[in-house]
């Protein structure tokens, strides 16, 4: 089991590719602390965790508030006593409109949760991998803002780009002191996140070289490559598991 003892924390937990990527690392020995706003959906994924022989605790919280940062890193090593590597993978899409449609109340609150969460985030986890002599981050950021922009989701294109942009100047900064930080960038995935309406899908699954939308085990599995020792030559990069979408023109 390639995390075998490993802590790692997981955001953005409850759903999607937070709980795909949780059941992984759980099922390659990862200690895991996760962590999401909805308690009943959390509680699930972390009851399944431990059915299955799994280690998961529980952080019930939101992202873009430093106090659960904090606590994020300290129920790592109280609980566990460190913490190996991060999971920084919740986010919003927000409200979609024009740029000069858009509420500066929606802006703000698409930065925060998508952005500045993980700026909040690693803050406090890059001490504590500091002291393991070593670690990974990855973020999950999206094709969108890097290889193309959709209509109306200027906040979300701005917040996303901005990951990589975080990840590469941590990178540099923590490089010397063997810490590796990466942005995952997925292409349409099948969560909640994803347009419900029919038209909406097939147009997305179209955008892509594979003409199909990724399930969110293959996201965490990509994310799972990035945690890993198996990328231990892999920091600073935007690290596309798009399906094509960034090189399809068909």
């Amino acid at each position: 089991m390639i995390f075998q003892d490993k802590v790692i924390i997981v955001t953005g937990a409850s759903s999607g590719i937070g709980a795909a990527a949780s059941h992984l690392l759980a099922r390659e020995g990862a200690r895991l602390v996760l962590s999401a706003r909805r308690k009943d959906r959390l509680d699930l994924v972390s009851d399944e965790i431990r059915d299955s022989g799994g280690t998961a605790v529980t952080v019930r919280g939101d992202v873009g508030d430093e106090d659960h940062a904090r606590d994020l890193v300290a129920t790592a090593v109280d609980t566990f006593g460190g913490l190996d590597a991060a999971f920084n993978n919740a986010g919003t899409t927000g409200d979609m409109a024009p740029v000069a449609d858009l509420s500066a109340e929606n802006w703000e609150t698409v930065l925060r949760t998508n952005l500045t969460s993980a700026f909040l985030l690693a803050k406090y986890q890059l001490p504590a991998l500091v002291a393991r002599g070593a670690g990974s981050l990855v973020f999950t950021s999206s094709f969108v803002g890097h290889a193309t922009g959709f209509p109306g989701m200027g906040a979300y294109a701005a917040a996303k780009a901005g990951l990589v942009g975080l990840a590469r100047t941590i990178a540099v900064e923590y490089g010397p002191r063997g810490i590796r930080a990466n942005a995952l960038l997925p292409g349409g995935t099948e969560t909640d996140m994803a347009p419900q309406d029919a038209e909406a899908r097939d147009f997305i699954r179209g955008l892509h070289a594979l003409k199909r939308m990724a399930r969110p085990d293959e996201i965490a599995n990509a994310a799972l490559f990035l945690l890993s020792d198996k990328a231990s030559f892999v920091t600073g990069s935007a690290f596309v598991a798009d399906g094509g979408n960034s090189t399809s023109k068909t």
